[in-house]
């Protein structure tokens, strides 16, 4: 079975403004199309055919924008945490939150691509092999991991030489925002709560339960105008 995606895009994008207070940062242009539209190209041509975004900050701009995702051929799905709790619910509260729109996922624990709507990743592979290996595996997650940029030199977590994700490591390199998650890895995360992903990331990989691997293509965390501004002048 082809996993469901979940893009997390429902931040504030204080460090994009004055670029942020009009639009989502998710829909600002990058090379002439939406910044979340990259992951959705990428999305449908995986064969992923189902897609949930969660939303809270402007979020009446998204479905004018994307519509229904026919357009990529996907079917895209709603999760309003400004309609419905008045605001964004920080990572593992909107992953929970969104969840209950998923059925296909939480039925046996099936895994989903979790991504951040606000990065830039423009080759990446939703790969359909990856996804059938994390799923016959005891993992809760399969994270990837970029070279650090120079805005997180000290990077986040380690990789040990048999695959796993390490919270402690001498060399750190940085979560690039996707990955491949079980529901299971947010039971006790409450729906409608603020919660944040890197408590139960840390645990599982206490527990051995987080596997990971190096992505080495074009990466860029779009988070201020300048880093915008240079994605643009690229073309």
């Amino acid at each position: 079975m082809t996993p469901q995606a979940l893009i997390l895009a429902a931040g504030r994008g204080e460090r994009m403004r004055p670029l942020t207070d009009h639009c989502p940062k998710p829909l600002l242009s990058v090379q002439g199309r939406p910044l979340i539209a990259w992951h959705l190209e990428n999305l449908a041509r995986a064969g992923v055919l189902d897609v949930t975004i969660n939303t809270a900050w402007l979020e009446q701009q998204f479905a004018p924008t994307l519509g229904d995702g026919s357009a990529w051929g996907l079917r895209i799905n709603y999760s309003h945490e400004g309609a419905r709790f008045g605001g964004a619910l920080e990572t593992a509260g909107g992953i929970a939150t969104a969840l209950p729109l998923m059925a296909d996922s939480l039925k046996n624990d099936t895994p989903f691509w979790l991504l951040a709507g606000d990065v830039y990743a423009p080759a990446f592979t939703f790969s359909p092999e990856d996804a059938a290996r994390f799923a016959t595996s005891g993992a809760l997650a399969h994270i990837y991991l970029v070279a650090n940029p120079p805005h997180n030199l000290k990077g986040d977590f380690g990789l040990s030489a048999d695959g796993l994700a390490l919270d402690q490591a001498a060399q750190k390199f940085t979560y690039s925002t996707i990955g491949l998650y079980r529901p299971s890895l947010f039971k006790n995360t409450p729906v409608g709560q603020k919660a944040a992903l890197a408590p139960l990331l840390r645990q599982a990989m206490q527990c051995g339960r987080v596997s990971a691997a190096l992505y080495s293509g074009a990466w860029t965390d779009v988070g201020t105008p300048e880093r915008l501004a240079a994605l643009n002048q690229s073309r």
